[in-house]
């Protein structure tokens, strides 16, 4: 099973509460840069778990434009900044037993780093700038995951250049 996680798009600061925080007009251009990005990797999604707050679904609607996503989106309020990564990599792996082999995630930090150290238990847990996409390759026989590769847009304008 692959899991793809990624962090919501770059936000503004100005909003009354931190779960109103909207995407600027970087973060939905990055956003979309990592979608299409995804697309020209051939990934293929066969289920969406999102954050409730503002930004994240704001960036699920970017992505959306870039890479096809199942009907099967999920809002979980699980996924917001201070959320357990236990609990979220329980609830991955109980996707990933009923089927669905290929999971997008889209949440916070610091709670993306968290979960994958939880579902990688060698590796600790990695920064994300916005819009960064890690894929983690889970085991569900041996309940271990392995960091596959870690993009941001910052390495992507790299690559491509």
């Amino acid at each position: 099973m692959q899991i793809f996680i990624m962090r919501h798009g770059e936000a503004t600061f100005d909003a009354p509460s931190d779960a109103l925080r909207s995407l600027t007009e970087r973060g939905e251009y990055e956003s979309l840069t990592m979608a299409n990005w995804m697309t020209q990797q051939e990934h293929s999604i066969d289920y969406v778990l999102v954050s409730p707050y503002l930004r994240a679904q704001q960036t699920l609607n970017v992505v959306q434009q870039g890479l096809v996503l199942p009907a099967k989106i999920e809002t979980d309020e699980g996924l917001i900044p201070g959320g357990n990564p236990d609990h979220i990599a329980h609830y991955l792996r109980a996707l990933g037993e009923v089927g669905y082999h290929n999971i997008l995630v889209i949440s916070h930090l610091p709670l993306v780093g968290y979960v994958v150290a939880e579902l990688c238990p060698t590796v600790s847990a990695p920064m994300f700038s916005t819009s960064t996409i890690a894929c983690v390759n889970f085991d569900l026989s041996t309940g271990s995951g392995k960091l596959l590769w870690q993009v941001s847009p910052a390495n992507l304008k790299q690559i491509t250049e």
